[in-house]
C-alpha cells in the first residue's frame, strides 16, 4: 500500500529489512509499492470495471499501532474504513488478512516473544470491533512458514535471522498461538455469523 511514513504509519521488520543494503535486489523498498493508500478509490474501480465481487487485502499492523501495542494510530484505522466502505459501495465484498509478515518493528523480539502473540490478539480486536459490522470474512494469519521459518530460519525474509531450531519452533509456537488468540479475539468483537479463518499455503504430499 506503500504510504510507509504517513500519517504515523510505524515502522515495520519489512521496512528495515528493505532499507538494510544488499537484502533485496536494486535495494527497492515498499516506501511507495503500488501506492494504494493514495490509489484505492482507482484500485477500486479497476476491480469492479473487471467485474470482480471479493477483494482480499491485508492491514498493516503498525498503521495501527505504531509500535504494535499501546496508541492507537486513528488515521490509520480511518484510511481502511474508507477502504472498506468504497469496496461495499461498489458491491465487491472485503476479505481482510490481519499479518501479512509485517510484524511492527516496535515490539521488542519479534515473534521470538510470547508478548507478540497477545499484542496481536489485541490489535485483531481492536480492528474488528471498529470493522466488524461492515466486514465479515477475515483471515488471521498469511503464510506461517514465511515469516517464521524463512524469517528466522532461513533468514532470507525480515527479520532476516539464522536462528538455531529449538528458538525457530518457540517462534512457531507464538505464530500458531497468536492465530488462536486473534481468533477469539476477532469473534468476541464481531456479529454472529462472522467467517475466520487464515491463509495458509498447505502442501500435502
Amino acid at each position: 500500500e506503500g504510504a510507509a511514513k504517513q500519517d504515523g504509519r510505524g515502522p515495520s521488520v519489512w521496512d528495515v529489512f528493505a532499507h538494510t543494503p544488499g537484502k533485496i535486489h536494486n535495494n527497492d523498498t515498499g516506501d511507495v509499492a503500488d501506492d494504494s493508500y493514495h490509489l484505492y478509490k482507482e484500485d477500486v474501480r479497476l476491480l469492479k470495471n473487471l467485474g470482480v465481487g471479493a477483494y482480499r487485502f491485508s492491514i498493516s499492523w503498525s498503521r495501527i499501532f505504531p509500535q504494535g501495542k499501546g496508541a492507537v494510530n486513528q488515521k490509520g484505522l480511518d484510511y481502511y474504513n474508507r477502504v472498506v466502505d468504497e469496496l461495499l459501495a461498489n458491491n465487491i465484498t472485503p476479505y481482510i488478512t490481519m499479518f501479512h509478515w509485517d510484524t511492527p518493528a516496535g515490539l521488542q523480539g519479534g515473534w521470538q516473544s510470547r508478548d507478540t502473540s497477545k499484542a496481536f490478539a489485541d490489535y485483531c480486536g481492536y480492528v474488528t470491533k471498529h470493522l466488524g459490522d461492515k466486514v465479515k470474512h477475515w483471515m488471521t494469519t498469511n503464510e506461517f512458514v514465511c515469516f517464521t521459518d524463512i524469517g528466522y530460519k532461513i533468514g532470507q525474509f525480515a527479520p532476516g535471522l539464522k536462528l538455531p531450531d529449538a528458538q525457530v519452533n518457540q517462534i512457531r509456537h507464538n505464530a500458531i498461538l497468536a492465530h488462536g488468540l486473534g481468533v477469539q479475539a476477532i469473534r468476541a468483537n464481531t456479529p454472529s455469523g462472522t467467517q475466520v479463518g487464515l491463509a495458509e499455503n498447505a502442501i500435502v504430499y
